[in-house]
């Protein structure tokens, strides 16, 4: 099993993250926008101004006990006690890697292939999806995979804007980070990632799968729209992005005489650049200096119980018919090409 998540660059500085920028804008996927054209602006003005501002939006949330940003150390987490779910089940590897930087995609699969997994789960930890996330890894994926000329077989994890397990992953950690407020808030702001409108009148789902995770929040919790609204978070650029925008709402909120409001960001399953430094830092600046009195942000749910038990019903639902009897349970484990071929004396 591969959790993949999007990616992070190596260090604060300008040239670690001018080398990761470069490879995630260059990505047709993410980018959408005439090669030529877009060499001459990435290379021209993005790669010259953006990694300066970058550096110091990481430099504010680095782990530096770790030297590594927080979407790292939050990912190999939760690949510690996934690994650790399936700990009873013979031959089973669990890790990690990311779609941009290090550790590469590319690498791990070829990896786990050398170590004899004939069978691999790609599960890219993107809970709505869209062809900037979900797609690009697939696509990553199977780069790695079109040089082997043994081929393991490959299943992937689905999108599950609307999983119960994930809602109700969500669910409990809104109200328990609630419970631990000494304040209550009077509006809660669903902030997801945003993305162009082109993209989605082409055809990406991703605003409808938002939506259906937006819907099945209030309902589970029983909101309306006095208690809860939704915003689309980090735009880009100069062209029209989904609305309503995330920053906007936070400033029309505080405008209109919210003075206390929460937010939570569905679209992540781990927290990230976006999170600890857009929504947690940036927002709550934003909403201060616009009359708001008290801004808390919900953590994602990172390595928690409840998104380690997510993450492990959502695997075992992909599984079916690949995951092997736990030990104890009678049955013989299958064997690997090696001990076949001692068996048949190669």
């Amino acid at each position: 099993m591969l959790l993949i998540n999007l990616g992070t660059p190596e260090g604060t500085s300008f040239r670690e993250v001018r080398r990761y920028l470069q490879e995630f804008l260059w990505d047709r996927r993410v980018i959408e926008v005439s090669r030529p054209l877009w060499w001459f602006i990435l290379h021209g003005i993005v790669l010259n101004t953006r990694p300066q501002r970058s550096g110091k939006a990481y430099a504010r949330i680095w782990n530096r006990e770790l030297d590594e940003s927080p979407l790292k150390t939050i990912t190999r987490d939760q690949c510690l006690k996934v690994a650790a779910a399936f700990r009873d089940y013979p031959g089973i590897s669990v890790d990690w890697a990311m779609r941009y930087g290090q550790p590469s995609l590319e690498q791990k699969i070829i990896k786990l292939h050398e170590e004899g997994c004939e069978r691999i789960l790609l599960f890219p930890l993107y809970p709505q999806y869209s062809a900037t996330t979900t797609a690009t890894a697939q696509d990553k994926a199977f780069d790695a995979l079109r040089t082997m000329r043994w081929q393991p077989a490959v299943r992937m994890v689905p999108a599950f804007p609307d999983h119960p397990l994930y809602i109700e992953a969500l669910v409990e950690s809104l109200r328990s980070h609630l419970r631990s407020l000494t304040w209550k808030p009077d509006l809660v702001l669903a902030s997801f990632h945003g993305l162009p409108q082109s993209y989605i009148d082409r055809g990406d789902p991703y605003r409808h799968h938002c939506l259906q995770t937006f819907q099945c929040l209030a309902q589970w919790l029983e909101w309306d729209s006095s208690r809860l609204r939704i915003g689309f978070q980090s735009r880009f650029g100069r062209e029209e992005w989904i609305q309503p925008y995330a920053e906007a709402t936070v400033q029309e909120l505080a405008a209109s005489g919210v003075r206390n409001l929460a937010v939570i960001t569905p679209g992540f399953v781990s927290d990230c650049l976006e999170t600890l430094e857009e929504v947690a830092l940036e927002m709550k600046e934003m909403f201060l200096e616009h009359g708001g009195q008290n801004f808390t942000t919900v953590p994602c749910l990172n390595d928690g119980q409840w998104a380690v038990r997510m993450l492990v019903g959502l695997i075992h639902n992909e599984l079916a018919g690949w995951l092997p009897p736990a030990d104890g349970e009678g049955s013989a484990p299958s064997v690997r090409p090696a001990a076949r071929d001692e068996l048949l004396g190669v």
